[in-house]
């Protein structure tokens, strides 16, 4: 194994010497995973509808688990501010106001962080605007918001500061991740977990990229060094402090080949939901032809106890599974990704 890999062995030896502390796979962790979960799996013409219609078949786990929260905090996936292919649809996100108004008359928050501008230019852009007139709703800049201070690792298995959003973690805060169902050219695939955990890496506030840019920006440190060395672990890690309490993922139009940005559409027309995160991201990997166990941060969380992978014990609340399945064209660099198995 060369400096420039993260195999299953190297985490482990990471494991072993205490590096990982809080991360130990205790017996109660293990146990947990003995029970099954309930994920919704929509399918149909009206993008809106699916993401609704999925919600409401899981929505008594969404009462129970709202229950104890104080806020909802919807996190949308913009990884660029002018792309919409790559962004969350404002439909899906119509789905998701239109389901929580059912639950509560509180004000809902809508938060985001892309990679290269202001989240306002996004909102304005993509058309989340309007939905003010319809719905008690809010939208705001994760950069302008409050952070502190967390550690990844690079290539060299080193800690690296990065700036990381405490609004996001905030106990009373009920956290919703809503991402379209994309390849990545990192991380095999990009869900709801890649979502949040990016999204919690900050950057200066009017950051943007190109030739005129300005300003500095956290969240490529998650990639963990020049070829993705750390990318796995280092979601993981972050997964240990912030995760999504749902995950919303719009297949209506996936993207294939060279996501998250380069890729291009799938015709798939299907929604996922699930209070297990992990659930969500594994269900909608299978849906994309891909498998979870070639996926780092799926293996890692799963063998720490931190959601459901097993196809045996999720119950899929709608149309099967294997009869919505497709098979997206991987990003070109695909075995690179892959090489975390080394």
């Amino acid at each position: 194994m060369t400096n420039h890999q993260l195999s299953r062995r190297h985490f482990l030896n990471l494991t072993a010497a205490g590096i990982l502390g809080s991360f130990a796979l205790t017996r109660n962790l293990r146990a947990e995973q003995t029970t099954s979960v309930r994920l919704a799996l929509a399918h149909g013409d009206s993008r809106a509808d699916n993401v609704y219609q999925g919600l409401k078949r899981i929505e008594p786990e969404v009462r129970a688990a709202l229950a104890s929260k104080k806020r909802i905090l919807i996190k949308p996936n913009m990884v660029v501010v002018d792309q919409q292919l790559s962004a969350t649809h404002a439909e899906c996100m119509e789905g998701i106001l239109e389901f929580f108004s059912g639950l509560t008359k509180d004000e809902i928050t809508v938060a985001e962080t892309p990679a290269n501008g202001p989240a306002m230019t996004g909102y304005d852009n993509y058309g989340y605007l309007r939905l003010k007139d319809k719905y008690n709703v809010k939208f705001l800049d994760l950069d302008e918001q409050a952070f502190d201070v967390e550690y990844l690792t690079n290539e060299r298995y080193r800690p690296q500061r990065v700036r990381f959003s405490t609004f996001l973690a905030e106990p009373d805060v009920f956290l919703v991740s809503t991402a379209p169902m994309k390849t990545h050219d990192r991380a095999v695939v990009t869900l709801g977990l890649k979502n949040i955990v990016v999204g919690s890496l900050l950057k200066d506030a009017g950051y943007t990229w190109g030739p005129d840019s300005k300003g500095t920006s956290d969240k490529h440190i998650v990639h963990g060094g020049r070829d993705n060395q750390g990318i796995h672990f280092n979601m993981f890690k972050l997964a240990r402090r912030v995760a999504p309490h749902l995950s919303v993922l719009d297949g209506f139009e996936g993207v294939e080949g060279d996501g998250p940005v380069n890729g291009t559409p799938v015709d798939h027309k299907v929604a996922v939901a699930s209070t297990d995160w992990l659930a969500a991201d594994s269900t909608a990997a299978r849906l994309m032809g891909f498998d979870y166990n070639k996926v780092g941060y799926m293996v890692f969380a799963e063998q720490a106890g931190m959601g459901q992978a097993d196809p045996g014990k999720i119950e899929v609340l709608g149309p099967a599974v294997a009869e919505l399945m497709r098979q997206y064209k991987p990003h070109q660099k695909v075995q690179d990704q892959y090489k975390w198995m080394d």
